[in-house]
């Protein structure tokens, strides 16, 4: 047996840590670089920045990270002379900051280092310090070693992917979660469950990643409508940031498969947010993982994985592969997951999806390999 894992060098979890991040910073950093989508939501952390003597430049995030804005952001930090970076906010904030980070301490420009169109560089420095604040529940981009970009002009959206890219510390205050709308959420939520399957029964799991997926899908399974009825339960979002944050250690250390390995294309070619597109995918996916493995790989360990997921998700000691796969597609029902023909996806879009799908690194994590025949019967089914 031979794994590794890997993840923010610090952890700070609880309610209430936010205000500890002032000082962390001033022992990374004078001048911090701070990356959010909500300039109201960090007055605070401002503040005491200020009191500690550190003088910051903001930078607001307004849509998913790309070439320009990435480049246009690190430019702007360098000549801040800044020092340390903060991201506070979603999935796409805490990735603008990671890129961030990367590219203030080596050189040249994104796409040296991009994975698919770029020429894949790795980076040789260690990034700048950072500390990456979630302000949701779904992504786990604060213990991860990447960075999704979005290239519009390729209809692509691919890694930047280094071990530097790992932030210094991850703040999770699932405080900074209770005002998250319903739809919200929910997607980010079901990009959480599917976090912790997706490692689960994928074909690299490890002891680590196996332990803290299934308490994450057990956490998931108990907390997220409670979150989505009443987004004041301080204990289930508690539990829904645990989830979350267990979702990016185990796709940082196994990998993930079919869901994650559709989206990234889909994702690139129409305007619906990640944690969206995953949230319709998951039950499909299961659904054609299971007739796959049936007709092919029965043997599979991934059988009783997916058995031990209905489990986990019903609470159910004997419940069966279809047992969890009826639960997701309730659970969907109930928080109203729209088709994706509802963001613009046609199956027109379809031969072009399948064809990036089977290249994404995340489909080679896919319990079973499956045929493009397979992968647009999930498409169909997606709108």
């Amino acid at each position: 047996m031979r794994f590794e894992f890997i993840t923010a060098q610090h952890i700070l979890f609880g309610p209430g840590t936010f205000a500890e991040v002032p000082e962390i910073a001033t022992a990374l950093g004078c001048k911090p670089f701070v990356v959010t989508a909500s300039r109201e939501r960090i007055i605070s952390l401002l503040d005491g920045l200020a009191v500690n003597g550190l003088s910051s430049t903001i930078f607001l995030v307004e849509k998913e990270p790309d070439f320009d804005n990435i480049m246009l952001a690190t430019r702007i930090a360098k000549e801040s002379t800044c020092d340390l970076v903060i991201g506070f906010g979603g999935g796409s904030t805490l990735d603008t900051g990671k890129a961030v980070a990367g590219l203030l301490t080596n050189p040249g420009n994104l796409y040296d280092y991009l994975e698919v169109i770029g020429a894949g560089r790795v980076f040789e420095n260690p990034s700048a310090p950072y500390i990456a604040i979630p302000t949701t529940a779904g992504t786990g981009s604060e213990v991860t070693r990447n960075a999704v970009i979005a290239i519009p002009e390729h209809h692509l959206k691919v890694s930047l992917r280094s071990p530097h890219m790992i932030p210094h510390w991850a703040v999770i205050d699932p405080e900074l979660t209770y005002s998250l709308p319903p739809d919200i959420t929910a997607s980010t939520g079901l990009d959480a469950l599917t976090q912790v399957i997706e490692p689960y029964v994928c074909n690299t799991p490890t002891p680590l990643t196996d332990i803290i997926c299934q308490d994450g899908i057990a956490k998931v399974a108990w907390s997220l409508l409670r979150c989505y009825s009443k987004g004041q339960d301080s204990i289930a979002r508690e539990d829904m940031s645990l989830a979350s944050m267990y979702g990016g250690m185990a796709l940082a250390n196994a990998r993930l498969g079919a869901v994650h390995g559709l989206a990234s294309s889909i994702g690139g070619m129409v305007p619906a947010p990640h944690g969206a597109i995953c949230a319709r995918l998951l039950p499909i996916v299961m659904e054609a993982n299971l007739n796959a493995l049936r007709n092919h790989q029965l043997d599979s360990p991934a059988m009783n994985r997916y058995r031990r997921v209905a489990q986990l998700l019903t609470g159910n000691g004997l419940a069966i592969v279809e047992d969890g796969i009826a639960w997701i597609w309730n659970l969907c029902h109930a928080m109203n997951i729209r088709p994706l023909s509802d963001y613009g996806l046609k199956s027109s879009d379809f031969p072009e999806l399948v064809s990036q799908a089977q290249k994404a690194s995340s489909m080679k994590g896919n319990p079973v390999s499956l045929t493009d025949d397979e992968l647009t019967d999930i498409l169909e089914k997606s709108i």
